[in-house]
């Protein structure tokens, strides 16, 4: 899994917005990415939803059974 994200990544992000002219102008465009791949991307396995907002929803369901028991 962890190739399959590098190789998006890189194609996404390395190669179509390169060449680039320092090491900050990478490392922006990748705080922006990673924002975006786990903030604002859709998926519609988990209901169409982003993934960081699904981690939000089961820990808050986690929660919910902890104070049942």
């Amino acid at each position: 899994m962890a190739e399959t994200i590098n190789g998006l990544y890189k194609a996404e992000v390395i190669h179509r917005r390169g060449p680039w002219r320092s090491f900050e102008a990478v490392e922006y465009a990748t705080l922006e990415w990673v924002d975006w791949f786990n903030h604002r991307r859709l998926l519609e396995p988990i209901g169409n939803i982003p993934p960081a907002e699904a981690e939000d929803q089961y820990y808050a369901a986690a929660d919910n059974i902890d104070m049942a028991a």
